[in-house]
């Protein structure tokens, strides 16, 4: 099963009535789309907005697209920039305050899946955010363990391959945030245990031209939010053109398949619910065609051999 949503088709609803002040936002994956683990969607906070102070049963990540939105997360403010993301853990009271300028955009990811209109509550709000504690998001503060930034370098291979300075602004690389590069592909990880999800991730995906990833499936649920370039998709054997700001899904055992067959690079954010294993999350569909080649052709050398004295 897999679900396609075009930009043109994304609108941006007034969301929390009661509980926000100019919120919008849009279910870009939910149950409607076939979803069983995740909560996918696009937020919009305009100047002078919020969204009062609550807490949710199940894990919240986020990735700012655009504009400069304040986080209140455990009772401290972080004004954020785009390409900050981080993990609100079950249970734990946040708010959003609307930049001083303009209007914010972000990426929410919700898991387990928010439960159904009329389902029992899942998110308990606690009134006004507080913003007497306000702090400058800092990277390298290890206090700042739930949230992250992805600088454009940061999914740049050719920038990566001489050492950092001791003083650079950036958190210190290791093997928990380096970037992985195969088949054309860059994958950098936002959100992951190491930010406290137990739940889901999220990551940044970059094809340089001819980069391609072969038919496959999971035995989990995927989503793609298109932020740059064009990339050909194809899921359950449908073939989709994808563009800026258009949005994929996959559920499990959906074999689907990317090609990027333009000449520049197209980049989106995805997420994974549950977490990938440490074994077989990934199935290709060609090992399993080539096994079956194989013990089809042994089958015909055997009935061709001559038989054993």
């Amino acid at each position: 099963m897999h679900h396609v949503l075009r930009a043109k088709d994304i609108r941006l609803r007034a969301a929390y009535p009661g509980n926000s002040k100019a919120f919008t936002r849009c279910s870009l994956v939910d149950e409607a789309a076939g979803s069983v683990h995740m909560g996918v969607g696009l937020c919009a906070l305009k100047t002078g907005g919020r969204i009062d102070a609550h807490v949710h049963s199940f894990e919240e990540s986020f990735y700012v697209l655009e504009g400069e939105p304040t986080l209140i997360l455990d009772g401290r403010g972080y004004p954020l920039l785009p390409g900050a993301c981080g993990l609100v853990p079950v249970g734990v009271a946040h708010a959003w305050l609307g930049p001083a300028k303009g209007d914010a955009k972000w990426i929410d990811m919700m898991a387990p899946q928010p439960r159904a209109k009329g389902g029992p509550q899942d998110s308990f709000f606690l009134g006004p955010p507080a913003t007497a504690n306000m702090q400058a998001f800092d990277i390298r503060d290890p206090r700042s363990r739930n949230l992250f930034r992805m600088a454009e370098d940061d999914i740049v291979l050719d920038k990566l391959k001489v050492g950092a300075r001791k003083d650079a602004p950036a958190v210190s690389a290791s093997m928990n945030t380096a970037l992985l590069a195969y088949s054309g592909i860059a994958l950098k990880m936002l959100v992951d245990q190491r930010l406290d999800a137990q739940l889901h991730t999220m990551f940044m995906i970059e094809y340089q031209p001819g980069g391609v990833a072969h038919p496959h499936d999971h035995p989990m649920e995927e989503s793609y939010v298109i932020l740059d370039g064009e990339v050909e998709a194809v899921g359950d054997g449908k073939r989709y053109t994808l563009k800026k700001g258009d949005v994929f899904w996959t559920g499990v055992g959906c074999v689907h398949a990317f090609y990027n067959t333009s000449k520049s690079t197209v980049r989106w954010l995805e997420t994974q619910s549950p977490q990938l294993p440490g074994r077989h999350g990934y199935r290709f569909s060609r090992d399993w065609e080539y096994l079956k080649e194989k013990l089809a052709a042994e089958k015909r050398k055997a009935r061709t051999s001559p038989g054993k004295n």
